[in-house]
């Protein structure tokens, strides 16, 4: 049954009280206030201890009540905020805990009752507070592992508090300013336990405290985290209060927004407090500000805390009266872990490493230190292993002469004490359950348990599935039941399988909170019947992953091996052989030596070849061909490394070292040492720095090194050049001052570099000018949307032997035709480079090299770069490289001539052969909502719907996202782009570096011949917006359709709709890309390019997916992230400018309908967007509406085209050259042609 503040929190945005503090200070009362007749002879002072003025001075504290009340506000907090034995210890008054908790209860349900009206009912709600002691923390800054107090004793506390609340008849129960996460799981603990008991259940609403603007709470944790760490509470409500005002809280408050699957709440303080600790933000700016939390549907429930007053909440009511509240979101999809950061598993995460080494029973090192009682020291073996790459870390005390018990708990809390491993989940893995419950105690985010079974029985493990659940954590659950443990497919499948249904059909489980584990044994042991345990475990994994949603599958990989221990070669191998192929059957997760995994590739393939015949049972003699042949590869397998022995290198070395690799924390002592040795800093660039790039050069040329890892050598290039440079111009004005001239670098030749006027891409051209630096040649990059005339002098001052011109959308095509005739009417000699998205070969050739007399080369991509500067600049290439170019471009021109003759039918005649529709049985959806509407996602939700492989297609590495990660040859490239990749996007969610915004919108439409009408009404009678669609006019074979987009949208009669968007999440990116470069970090300023534009198109397909829901036929997609990028649902979003409508004119007209303006994108005179990252288009919703495109256009289509436009003939061919069947240069106007002129 719906509880009656659930309903209202559907209806409207709720209202708070606000502060108890502020208000008991304006009644100015005294010792004796507080003491009353029955505590006048207390030996302690009591001044201070609000809460005892429930007994003492009741009628002061049913005043506030009533004057929140009065101002508006739905709910009241009882003055219980430190009602609990601990706090109140502090007044040696803990033996009233119980009575002040009911006594408070009843103060306000007395103050709510006399108000309440069936029109308007209010509620009280019970405060329960943080406590003055945290479990997390130590107030010991000696003795990071001691505890003022236990989870147990916090816990009892707490449930005698709820006690009291129930008993004086609260209607819900708030926690609130949890500054501790572990404080809050033992309140929540207690409420349960005491629900339980009494057979009740009130609503719990959690609100917690952002301590700072770091955005995490006083004990480390990031809202996220948090969230995911008391979500299984199921609260009524979620939000922030108190430490920061509301234009602090703001950004915390859209981050919990994002994540929350309940209702949110927020009530902040009346800012931050002045000099003298108090609060001046008046009402009306609070309530401003709150206004604004609820437009943006960010809340459902707002109130007051520190400073705020009844003037405060009045206002806030008035503020927020009459908006929709925030719409709930659907529970994560994902697996969702914490530690003080989010661990969530999307389809994209890969593999997760499990750390093994903090397991008594798996690393020696670590036994040894936990039984010499060297706890701290073995906090190392943990934060190796997250430095080693460990994503979890599994913490195992099993051992025969531990306290385990006790050695769990001291250890945890010393893991907690450490923030580079405390970012993490921790997994808690013991066979003991005592041993499992007491490490829960001990862990403020959402731990994993490792493991419950159904060994002992249903019973059993129900039992210990609620426990788990109450704590918050996920669960390990074995394949292991009254019978034993799983060793065939069907066992282990079964077992999984009837798991499941007890905990989620029955017990109310996530599935995504199940990790089964169908256990890994042992191979190759000489007993025929373990031979196929490692395929079992492959099989019975693709099937649990089929028939069990949202669980994932975990494994301990090492057993595998367990025969060849002593031989760490050939269990490395059989590790890696292993993983790769159950991965791919659908293994997430494994516990692993983080710093000890071996790369599939690099396994030596005699040995793979025979660890395979043992792992798949390809023979019948593996077994003995694997022994025989470990003997001959025993060894220590694969160490980690601190990887310095370079550092002993000389200096030449070391920078050559450093710049293969890519690292920059040894390049400014390196570069000294180099410029000392040399004498002159221009000798230290023109020999080792560029010796060294020579290398980088060569490696990449032959294929050995990738673009992202060129980049980087590129940063320490730029690196050790900055700190040259002082030096440089010291010696400059040394030179001068003796009259005598400095020595200049001379390099491989001086390149100039220009994005067109009217483009703002640079992705590819700044990529191209890192692989130039990286050869030896001198760069000189003009940035975006340059003039010719800019280009041209610049390229005259700065001397330079060769021009690139880069562009992604049409109309630089004819920009950079423009630049060609202007080097050819000023006379250059230069060659001119050609490149970027939209250009070809074929438009170099039949544009842009006739209008200019020296070489023009169209460039592909950034590896063929340097071959064709080379062939340029080499005298011994030259001539018969310009040749060659030559010679090919000659012959696509006469190939472009003869497609030019390719027949066209008539535009009407194609018109009568359209895409047949029967509109009248048609089925035309009908969106909920019409009209504009701005979204503002988080990139948290965006980072979802990004399509990786592109991403790595930018970087110029080829092969399907997450399998390119898998590659042999670029593999290693790929890993390490993605991990620095998702390590920025951390970043850029986290501090909020880029801001998506965009706008979308649906509209009456229909189809008026090739237009596309939308109307502002459903009579449709006023127009709104009109696109002219163009039709495709070369010969088909049979009776195909010539397709129009006009074809999907109804003509009048019929009542069609029509979409359209534009979004953004490059706001910010250009700021944050320019940092980096003043930095000298060009590889990171690329990367937030190539991020942003990524993040865009995820935008777009994010929310073309919410589009279809408001569509209304979107509404039961169950699509997968590869059925997304196959583009695998109903309807599409042509953009203008790419192939199906190719006039990006029309974006103005789109942009008018949206004023996507006022979201912060703009359109340049050329019609590109800014900021880059963005995307627009439209939505069509008919079920056969499909991509094409227009292709090559007759003459007569373009007059016609240019008529509706309103535009002349020759500004139409301009803006849709690339699609001209014809040469407008060549063919003599019609009449009909003049006349549209």
């Amino acid at each position: 049954m719906t509880h009656p503040i659930e309903a209202l929190l559907r209806e409207r945005i709720l209202v708070l009280d606000g502060a108890m503090g502020t208000m008991v200070q304006r009644f100015k009362l005294e010792e004796a206030d507080y003491r009353g007749a029955r505590f006048a002879d207390h030996p302690h002072d009591l001044k201070g201890n609000n809460d005892l003025l429930v007994i003492t001075k009741p009628e002061v504290i049913r005043s506030i009540h009533e004057q929140y009340l009065r101002a508006g506000a739905d709910l009241v907090e009882t003055d219980t905020f430190n009602a609990t034995s601990i706090s109140q210890a502090d007044y040696h008054l803990e033996h009233l805990a119980y009575e002040l908790n009911v006594a408070a209860a009843k103060v306000a349900r007395e103050a709510v009752d006399a108000v309440a009206t069936p029109d308007h009912p209010r509620f009280v709600a019970g405060a329960i507070g943080p406590l003055n002691k945290t479990l997390s923390l130590s107030p010991k800054v000696e003795d990071p592992g001691f505890r003022a107090l236990t989870f147990d004793e916090a816990k009892d506390a707490y449930a005698e508090q709820v006690r009291g609340l129930l008993d004086g008849g609260v209607d819900c129960l708030l926690v609130e300013t949890i500054f501790d996460t572990l404080n809050s799981k033992a309140a929540i603990v207690a409420i349960e336990e005491v629900f339980e008991a009494r057979g009740v259940r009130l609503p719990i609403l959690i609100s917690v405290t952002i301590t700072d603007r770091s955005g995490r709470t006083l004990s480390g944790q990031t809202v996220e985290a948090f969230w995911y760490s008391i979500e299984h509470a199921k609260p009524l409500t979620v939000g922030i209060n108190c430490a920061l005002g509301a234009a602090e809280m703001r950004p915390f408050l859209q981050a919990l927004s994002d994540v929350a699957s309940t209702y949110v709440s927020a009530y902040p303080n009346a800012g931050l407090p002045n000099a003298f600790g108090e609060y001046d933000q008046d009402a009306a700016t609070m309530a401003a500000l709150v206004k604004e939390f609820a437009e943006a549907g960010l809340v459902n429930l707002v109130g007051g805390c520190c400073g705020t007053t009844p003037d405060h909440v009045r206002a806030v009511a008035e503020a927020v009266k009459g908006i929709t509240p925030r719409k709930l979101k659907p529970r994560s999809a994902f697996s969702r872990y914490s530690g003080l950061e989010p661990l969530v598993l999307t389809p994209d995460s890969g593999f997760q490493m499990v750390g093994e080494r903090t397991n008594v029973t798996g690393s020696k090192r670590f036994m040894r230190l936990v039984k010499e009682g060297k706890l701290g020291e073995a906090v190392e073996v943990a934060l190796d292993q997250v430095r080693g790459g460990a994503n979890i870390v599994d913490v195992n005390m099993d051992e025969g002469l531990l306290d385990s018990e006790k050695c769990m708990a001291q250890f945890l809390d010393l893991l907690a004490s450490e923030p580079e491993i405390a970012r993490v989940p921790i997994m808690i893995d013991s066979s003991k359950w005592s041993v499992l419950e007491e490490g829960l105690k001990h862990v403020q985010g959402k731990a994993i348990v490792n493991s419950i079974s159904l060994k002992e029985g249903e019973e059993d493990f129900r039992k210990k599935a609620r426990i788990v659940r109450r704590y918050g954590a996920a669960a390990v659950v074995m394949a292991f039941d009254e019978e034993g443990q799983a060793d065939t497919v069907e066992r282990k499948v079964a077992i999984c399988q009837r798991a499941y249904r007890i905990l989620v059909e029955e017990e109310g489980w996530d599935g995504t909170d199940i990790i089964f584990d169908p256990n890994v044994f042992a191979v190759a042991t000489g007993i025929a019947e373990h031979d196929g345990y490692g395929v079992a475990f492959i099989e019975a994994t693709r099937q649990i992953k089929a028939t069990c949603p949202g669980v994932k599958i975990s494994g301990g990989i090492s057993n595998l091996s367990f025969s060849f221990r002593g031989n760490d070669v050939v269990r490395e191998a059989m590790h890696a052989a292993f993983l790769y192929r159950a991965i791919e059957a659908g293994l997430d997760m494994g516990i692993v030596n983080a710093g000890q995994i071996e790369v599939y590739e690099e396994v030596p393939k005699d040995l793979l070849e025979r660890v395979e015949d043992v792992l798949f049972q390809r023979r019948p003699d593996a077994t003995e061909r694997l022994v025989t042949f470990a003997e001959t590869v025993r060894g220590a397998g694969k160490k980690k490394e601190e990887e310095l022995a370079w550092r002993d290198e000389s200096v030449e070395k070391r920078l050559e070292h450093a710049l293969v690799k890519g690292i920059v924390d040894f390049v400014d002592a390196d570069t000294e040492e180099a410029r000392v040795k040399y004498g002159r800093p221009l000798d230290v660039i023109e020999g080792p720095l560029m010796a060294g790039m020579q290398v980088v050069g060569d490696l990449f040329g032959a294929g050995k090194m990738f673009l992202p890892q060129v980049v980087k050598s590129a940063r320490v290039m730029k690196k050790a050049v900055a700190y040259l440079e002082p030096f440089m111009e010291a010696e400059k004005q040394a030179a001068l001052a003796a009259g005598t001239t400095a020595a200049t670098q001379t390099g491989q030749g001086t390149v100039l570099m220009a994005t067109v006027k009217g483009d703002v891409h640079d992705i590819g051209k700044n990529i191209v000018g890192v692989v130039l630096g990286c050869n030896g040649y001198r760069v000189i990059d003009l940035g975006v949307m340059v003039a010719a005339d800019v280009i041209l002098r610049r390229a005259r001052e700065e001397n330079v032997q060769a021009i690139g011109l880069s562009g992604l959308i049409t109309p630089s095509l004819d920009e950079m035709v423009f630049v060609a005739k202007e080097m050819e009417r000023q006379g250059f000699n230069l060659p001119l480079l050609i490149g970027g998205a939209t250009t070809s070969r074929q438009h170099t050739a039949v544009k842009i090299a006739p209008a200019y007399h020296g070489p023009v080369v169209h460039v592909l991509d950034a590896s063929r770069v340097v071959n064709v500067l080379s062939g340029l600049f080499d005298e011994k290439q030259h001539d018969a490289y310009v040749a060659k170019n030559v010679e090919e471009q000659e012959k696509m021109r006469r190939l472009f001539a003869m497609k030019q003759d390719r027949p066209m039918l008539p535009i009407e005649t194609a018109r009568e052969n359209s895409a047949p529709t029967e509109w009248d049985r048609a089925e035309i959806a009908v969106p909920s909502e019409l009209g504009r509407q701005v979204v503002t996602p988080s990139i948290g939700e965006l980072r979802e719907w990004i399509d990786w492989t592109m991403f790595f297609s930018a970087w110029e590495l080829k092969g399907r996202f997450p399998q390119i990660l898998e590659h042999p040859e670029v593999g290693p490239a790929a890993r390490e782009l993605f991990a620095e990749a998702t390590t920025l996007l951390d970043r850029i969610e986290k501090e909020q570096l880029l801001t998506p915004r965009g706008v979308f919108g649906f509209w009456p439409a229909n189809r008026e011949g090739d237009d596309v009408v939308l109307f502002e009404d459903e009579a449709r009678t006023k127009e709104l917006a009109r696109f002219p669609m163009l039709r495709q006019q070369a010969v088909k074979p049979g009776e195909q359709p010539y397709y129009s987009l006009a074809d999907f949208v109804a003509p009048k009669g019929h009542a069609d709709y029509v979409g359209a968007f534009a979004v953004t999440s490059g706001i910010g990116a250009e700021e944050l890309a320019k940092k980096f470069e003043a930095a000298h970090d060009d590889y990171r300023a690329i990367l937030v390019k190539a991020l942003a534009d990524r993040l865009a198109e995820a935008f777009a397909e994010y929310l073309h997916a919410h589009a279809r829901k408001v569509w209304g036929y979107g509404e039961d997609e169950a699509l997968s992230h590869e059925d997304l990028v196959r583009e695998r649902y109903r309807g599409i979003r042509p953009a203008f400018g790419y192939p199906a409508c190719p006039d990006h004119t029309e974006k103005r007209t789109l942009f008018a309908l949206l004023d996507a303006d006022a979201v912060g994108i703009e359109l340049t005179e050329h019609c590109a967007m800014y900021p880059t990252a963005s995307v627009s288009g439209l939505y069509f919703g008919h079920p056969e509406s499909r991509y094409f495109a227009v292709g090559q256009l007759g003459r007569d289509q373009v007059v016609d085209y240019a008529r509706r436009k309103g535009m002349s003939l020759k500004e139409a061919e301009r803006w849709l050259a690339p699609n001209l069947g014809y040469d407008p240069d060549a063919t003599a106007p019609t009449d009909a042609v003049a006349a549209a002129e």
